[in-house]
């Protein structure tokens, strides 16, 4: 018997979205992982927040959501809160309940920012390395460190002299009178000739992003306004244990692992993997000061490679050399997964805060299956 096609809506509604999401999907392990580590940050949550006023937006669901939006590769914080509106699965993971209106994006945005001045990102990674069963995957003695450039919000156009007067540098070519009149709106943006114009970071700036560098990877590239994000992973299974993002210039690499070393807890001697880019007499005599081996690649194009024979000896030195590789599997999946490779963010820090969360993210998506083998 064919069914009748009539299309009621129920007054009622007794399913919820617990009901809808099935058992075995995997955001139920990382929904589980991700509670651990927000009670652990509720102390810090706690102090960001006055004790009076009307009631923001929970940070819990605010993290919760940002992680979504690293997951699925939503583009925007806009389109975030459209599909929120409409997907039980994404209800369900925030905590939401079937009838609960979505939080209007300024609001969002702007509560965001409280998590932004409290470093909430890092504390997250840091509070969801040290559950014991995530603990026990990680390697405390053998450690790789990599960079990555990361594109800023900002067009070359807006990539001008560091002293030039508002209102230069537009569109307008003409002198005298026709000069001090106001550029006329147009429906685009004006052209740009850069034609004979020596650019660097030491005489321009993006009007954009200031904190943006013009950087290129290697020679034969197009140089682009970057940033450069650093990541530190431990060897054994391959998890993100520190997070940064500086400047993107030539030596910004090794300053940041540098820093990364050292905010180590209780650390004693480790090896450290990297690329041929960190093998440098500076770099390597500065591990050696801080009891760190050196698992450097050896950069032997017309010098001479500050790593020698008393590290290449060792066994593990191809080990670590074969193991550094898999950082790259960090990045490629921030920037095509966790939507790194063009940041939707303007400033060091904010873009900073977003990739130390995106590489949680990136834990997270490995670390059920991990401690399911485990």
């Amino acid at each position: 018997m064919r069914g009748s096609d009539i299309q009621t809506a129920g007054l009622f509604s007794y399913v919820s979205c617990e009901a809808r999401v099935p058992t075995s999907h995997p955001l139920r392990a990382i929904r589980a992982i991700v509670d651990e580590a927000l009670e652990v940050l509720s102390p810090d949550f706690e102090a960001m927040y006055s004790a009076i006023g009307r009631p923001s937006i929970p940070p819990e669901k605010l993290l919760r959501a940002l992680l979504l939006q690293a997951f699925y590769t939503i583009r925007s914080e806009r389109q975030l809160m459209e599909q929120m509106d409409y997907n039980l699965l994404f209800r369900w993971f925030v905590g939401l309940s079937m009838d609960a209106p979505i939080w209007d994006v300024t609001v969002f945005t702007k509560n965001r920012e409280r998590l932004l001045a409290g470093d909430i990102a890092a504390k997250f990674l840091a509070a969801l390395l040290s559950q014991p069963r995530v603990k026990a995957l990680l390697s405390d003695e053998h450690f790789s460190v990599d960079g990555t450039l990361i594109e800023a919000w900002a067009s070359m156009k807006s990539f001008k002299p560091k002293d030039e007067t508002d209102g230069d540098g537009d569109d307008n070519n003409g002198s005298g009178a026709d000069a001090n009149k106001p550029a006329k709106a147009t429906a685009r943006n004006p052209e740009r000739d850069f034609h004979g114009e020596k650019r660097s970071n030491a005489t321009h700036a993006s009007t954009t992003d200031p904190d943006a560098r013009l950087y290129k990877k290697a020679r034969g590239q197009a140089a682009k306004l970057c940033h450069m994000g650093h990541v530190t992973l431990e060897n054994r299974n391959g998890l993100v244990v520190d997070a940064t993002l500086t400047h993107a210039t030539g030596t910004a690499e090794r300053e940041a692992a540098l820093d990364m070393v050292g905010r180590m807890d209780g650390r004693h001697r480790i090896t450290l993997a990297a690329d041929k880019a960190y093998d440098t007499a500076d770099f390597v005599a500065a591990l050696r000061d801080i009891k760190v081996t050196p698992h450097v690649a050896q950069n032997t194009a017309n010098r001479r490679s500050a790593i020698d024979g008393r590290t290449t000896h060792h066994p593990g030195y191809a080990v670590s050399q074969r193991i550094r590789k898999r950082i790259e599997e960090v990045f490629g999946w921030a920037k095509t997964s966790g939507g790194m490779r063009k940041t939707r963010h303007r400033g060091k820090d904010r873009v900073g805060w977003m990739f130390t969360l995106t590489a949680t993210a990136y834990n997270l998506v490995r670390l059920p299956k991990l401690l399911t083998t485990a």
